[in-house]
C-alpha cells in the first residue's frame, strides 16, 4: 500500500526512536508517555466499569425487594375497594403486574435488642406478581397467613439478633394506645416464618414482611394503604409514573422506584462524573508527556529536517511529519489502554478475590457499601468517549512541536553539521 511521504516518515522516526542506540533516552521518555497514556485509559474503562456495575448491582437487587411504581390515597386513608385503583393502573399497557401493599415503621425486639425496621404488609398470593424476591420464594411466603402473626425477615437482622425460623419477635407499634395508666405501647408477639437474602444489606438488615391483615390490626390502618405496580420495563418507571398520575387525577400519590431512591442514584452519578474528570487528567497528563518527547525529538532531528526542506518538502509536510509522529504513539497508548482496561474490567470477579485472599482483607464490607461482591459492567457509552478523549488530547500535544519542526530554517539548520 502506497503511504503518503508524511505517514511513511512519521512511521519511520516512530519506530527509529525506539531503535536506534543514539536516541534511547528519548525512545525511554517516547515509551513512558505511551505506557502513561494506557495506564490512564485502563484506569477510567475499570473504574467507570465497577461504578456502573455497583449500580446495576445494586438497582437489581434492589428491584427484587421493591415494586417498580407505588400508589397511595392522597389523603392517606386506607384503601379498602384497591381492586378499583389495580384495574384502572392495568389499563396502562406497561403494568403487568399489581398487589395491595402497607408500608410501616416499628421497633423489633428481641431480649435486650431492640432496632428499627420497616414493616411491609403484604397479600402473599398477589406479592408474587410484583416482586421477584415473593416469586422466588413462593413457599416461604406461603407461610404468611391471616391471623397467623408470621414475620418474615432479612438474613443480616436474623443474625445481629440470633434469631431463626420458630423463634418469636416482638413489634412495638410507633403510635401508643391510650390506659388509665396513660399511653403505653402496643406490643405484639410473632413468629419467624422464615428469613430471606436479597443480596441488598439495607434490606437485608431492615425489612420486616408479614401478611397486610395482621399489620392493618396491628398499626390500625383499616386496610391496606397502598398498591404496588410492576412494569415491563424498570427503566420506564419514571415516565410510567408521570402517566399514571395525569390518568389517575390528584387524588392518588404516585412513586416510582426512582424517585424514592432518588438521593443514592444522583450520588453515584455525580461520582462518575467526578471520577471521569479526575482520571481524564490523568489521561492528559500522559498525553501532554508526548510535547517533551517531541520537542526532544525536533531538537534530534533539526539535520533531517533541513535535508527534507531543501528536497521540496513544505513546512505543511514537516508538520505532518511530526504530527503522525505524535499520534501514532497516542494510538498506540490508547489501544494499549482499551486492551489492558478491557481484560480487567471483564475479569474483575476472578481478579478482586484472588487480592482478597492473598491480602486477606475485604474491600465491600456488605455493611458498608450494600454489596459484597466487587461488579463490573463496560458500556460502550463511557469505552467510546474515553479513547476518542484520548486521542484527541494526544493529537493535540502535538500541535506545538510540529509547528517549531515546520519553522525549523534550513541555512541555521545546517550551519554546524
Amino acid at each position: 500500500m502506497n503511504l503518503p511521504f508524511e505517514w511513511r516518515v512519521g512511521w519511520r522516526y516512530t519506530r527509529a526512536s525506539r531503535t536506534t542506540r543514539r536516541n534511547g533516552f528519548i525512545s525511554f521518555i517516547s515509551g513512558v508517555s505511551v505506557l502513561g497514556i494506557a495506564l490512564g485509559v485502563a484506569a477510567l474503562i475499570i473504574v467507570l466499569s465497577v461504578m456502573n456495575g455497583f449500580q446495576k448491582e445494586v438497582r437489581d437487587r434492589m428491584l427484587s425487594v421493591v415494586a417498580h411504581v407505588e400508589l397511595f390515597d392522597a389523603r392517606g386513608s386506607a384503601l379498602p375497594d384497591w381492586h378499583v385503583l389495580a384495574d384502572k393502573a392495568r389499563r396502562n399497557p406497561a403494568v403487568v403486574g399489581v398487589a395491595p401493599f402497607l408500608p410501616a415503621q416499628a421497633l423489633i425486639a428481641r431480649g435486650d435488642d431492640m432496632r428499627g425496621a420497616l414493616v411491609r404488609g403484604i397479600v402473599p398470593s398477589e406479592e408474587v406478581a410484583v416482586t421477584p424476591l415473593a416469586a422466588s420464594m413462593k413457599d416461604t411466603f406461603a407461610r404468611l397467613h391471616s391471623g397467623g402473626w408470621g414475620v418474615i425477615i432479612g438474613i443480616e437482622m436474623a443474625r445481629s439478633l440470633g434469631v431463626n425460623e420458630g423463634d418469636m419477635l416482638t413489634v412495638v407499634a410507633p403510635s401508643g394506645q391510650m390506659t388509665p395508666a396513660g399511653v403505653v405501647p402496643r406490643l405484639k408477639q410473632v413468629t419467624v416464618v422464615g428469613i430471606f437474602n436479597a443480596g441488598h444489606y439495607e434490606y437485608d438488615s431492615g425489612l420486616v414482611l408479614m401478611h397486610a391483615d395482621d399489620a392493618a390490626k396491628l398499626f390500625r390502618t383499616g386496610g391496606v394503604t397502598g398498591v404496588q405496580l410492576k412494569l415491563k420495563d424498570a427503566q420506564m418507571a419514571r415516565s410510567v409514573g408521570n402517566e399514571l398520575a395525569d390518568s389517575l387525577g390528584p387524588d392518588v400519590i404516585v412513586r416510582d422506584w426512582t424517585r424514592t431512591n432518588r438521593n443514592w442514584f444522583d450520588a453515584v452519578q455525580v461520582e462518575k462524573r467526578m471520577m471521569f474528570i479526575i482520571l481524564t487528567l490523568i489521561v492528559a497528563v500522559a498525553a501532554f508527556n508526548l510535547v517533551s518527547t517531541l520537542v526532544m525529538t525536533v531538537t534530534d532531528k533539526r539535520a533531517d529536517i533541513a535535508i527534507l526542506r531543501t528536497l521540496g518538502a513544505s513546512p505543511r509536510s514537516i508538520m505532518a511529519i511530526f504530527m503522525v509522529q505524535g499520534a501514532l504513539s497516542g494510538v498506540m497508548g490508547t489501544l494499549g489502554g482499551l486492551g489492558l482496561g478491557l481484560l480487567v474490567a471483564f475479569n474483575l470477579d476472578v481478579i478482586v478475590p484472588f487480592i482478597e485472599h492473598l491480602l486477606g482483607v475485604r474491600f465491600l464490607p456488605g455493611s458498608i457499601y450494600l454489596i459484597s461482591q466487587m461488579p463490573s459492567d463496560p458500556q460502550w457509552g463511557d469505552i467510546l468517549p474515553i479513547a476518542v478523549i484520548s486521542l484527541v488530547l494526544s493529537l493535540a500535544a502535538t500541535l506545538y512541536p510540529s509547528w517549531r519542526a515546520s519553522r525549523v530554517q534550513p541555512a541555521e539548520a545546517l550551519r554546524y553539521e
